[in-house]
């Protein structure tokens, strides 16, 4: 029960969090003088890197030793190098001169060992954690260096040194959870938090020490808007400078005058997500292929994603280890009728499919707030609905992670192939939401991230795939695109960039952006 708590708190932060922000030189704040950038922003409950992995504030209050490059690529952050003892499974990574909190004080190694350590607490119910469980020592050799002793060899530890480090100094003691820090945060990155008016917008200033040099905007604030249509009707009305859009929102700035469009490619899919834990699907596993082929993906791209974006099968499809020989599920309401026959399923007075007196149906919950999402689930419950399955969608309030039926999940990730699949469907895993458990799964990511040999990742990740595919843990319906849109007067956003969960990742290099007054 505990862990089902942990994960309705993650959950519930991590909804939270599902729009992004924009820029206005005539927004809050503006009148301090300088450049000022305002970001169309869903809400914030609390900024908690370390808790919370979908944040895209997280890249502009913090950094982590490691970071990426445009191309997603490993490069330096606040480590200026680091050396792999192949032996002993050791990681040392020596951080760069002059790093300091945005408080003055200075960055060291005791706040990596304290924040990774804080992550690895099971009472702390992170959803990072298991990106941290092979560590088995971690050693403060002096202010500056600090090593990491794994159990196994973890290709992908490089990866989860991107973590936002947190300062030990302010959070040693604390509730990592519900310390007051997480609304008024202090870290090293190219921003710091000047106020924060809840509900409303967190303005940010530069910070003028910051290791890859000042940055060009002097201040960018996240403007809370509630929902796509209203950042939609704010953009166009110059309240904003940067956001992202639904395609249906986004489409109506490309022949505009003083907009600029970006559809970036993004590893963000949609799925519905069957939660294991309620005990429908006990006795209903055995029709989640019927769910999986009545499913027609193109229809919804072209008429909720306008075209944008691509048909999934399985959630490494953006990754060089995809396997796309495996059962994709193509759509096919005769096949779906089929199974739900040899499951035993008869049709009833309604129409639909009934088992042992009972009808063959569930519901679909979504989070307010993120219209393509909530379009997305009510195109596939139609389709499920005319294969024989009465399936509904409704949106609460709060969402009730360990009681309900189904979700529209999202996830994906740009990075390494460990990423989001080891902590997602691995059993008991931090952000595995769905209480999914299959023992070659575990088997086969396990020994994926444990070799540096591609030729055994590529093995292990086919195998994984395949027998995803098997036990479905979720029917993947979509890969979406980030559309963003924003004023032309803003300059350097790297459109190339494959983006990750929510669109995150623009802000990647925003020490090299301008916006003109």
């Amino acid at each position: 029960m505990k862990k089902i708590i942990s994960l309705l708190m993650m959950l519930t932060v991590l909804f939270t969090l599902t729009a992004c922000g924009n820029t206005s030189t005539d927004g809050p704040g503006a009148a301090a003088g300088g450049t000022t950038l305002v970001y169309g922003s869903g809400d914030y409950t609390r900024i908690n890197p370390a808790m919370d992995e979908h944040c895209e504030i997280n890249l502009l209050l913090f950094n982590g030793l490691t970071a990426h490059d445009g191309d997603n690529q490993i490069v330096p952050g606040l480590a200026e190098k680091w050396e792999y003892d192949e032996e002993s499974c050791t990681y040392t990574f020596h951080i760069r001169d002059g790093i300091k909190w945005h408080d003055g004080e200075a960055f060291t190694a005791d706040d990596v060992k304290f924040t990774i350590e804080a992550i690895m607490d099971p009472d702390n119910g992170a959803e990072n954690a298991p990106n941290y469980e092979d560590v088995q020592e971690i050693t403060v050799v002096d202010e500056k260096t600090v090593s990491f002793r794994l159990a196994a060899s973890n290709v992908a530890f490089l990866e989860y040194m991107t973590m936002a480090i947190l300062p030990k100094h302010l959070l040693e003691g604390e509730d990592m959870q519900e310390c007051d820090f997480f609304r008024n945060p202090v870290g090293t990155g190219p921003y710091r938090l000047e106020s924060w008016d809840q509900g409303q917008s967190i303005v940010m200033v530069k910070n003028e020490d910051y290791y890859l040099g000042c940055p060009k905007i002097d201040r960018i604030i996240f403007k809370i808007v509630g929902d796509d249509n209203a950042q939609a009707v704010q953009m166009e009305a110059g309240e904003l400078d940067l956001v992202l859009l639904d395609p249906k929102n986004a489409q109506n700035f490309a022949d505009k005058d003083g907009f600029t469009c970006y559809d970036m490619i993004t590893s963000d899919y949609r799925g519905i997500l069957f939660n294991f834990w309620n005990e429908y699907w006990t006795e209903n596993r055995d029709i989640i292929p019927a769910v999986c082929c009545a499913i027609d993906r193109q229809a919804i791209i072209d008429a909720v994603l306008l075209g944008q974006g691509m048909a999934a099968y399985g959630p490494l499809q953006r990754n060089i280890y995809d396997n796309a020989e495996v059962e994709h599920y193509d759509y096919d309401p005769q096949r779906a009728r089929e199974i739900l026959e040899d499951a035993g399923c008869t049709v009833g007075e309604n129409g639909f499919y009934e088992r042992n007196g009972e009808e063959i149906g569930f519901v679909i919950s979504v989070m307010s707030g993120e219209q393509d999402r909530i379009d997305i689930a009510q195109a596939a419950a139609q389709q499920i609905r005319e294969a024989g399955i009465n399936c509904t969608v409704e949106i609460p309030v709060q969402m009730d992670w360990g009681g309900q039926m189904a979700c529209l999940i999202g996830w994906g990730s740009p990075f390494d192939a460990d990423d989001h699949t080891y902590k997602v469907f691995g059993t008991d895993k931090g952000a595995n939401y769905s209480g999914y458990s299959n023992a070659k799964v575990d088997e086969y990511l396990t020994l994926a991230r444990q070799s540096d040999d591609d030729a055994v990742r590529r093995e292990y990740y086919a195998k994984f795939q395949e027998e995803l595919a098997n036990d479905p843990a979720y029917a993947f319906i979509c890969y979406i695109d980030a559309n963003y849109v924003a004023k032309s007067t803003v300059s350097g956003i790297a459109s190339d960039t494959v983006m990750g969960h929510h669109g995150v990742g623009i802000f990647w290099n925003v020490q090299e952006w301008t916006i003109e007054n």
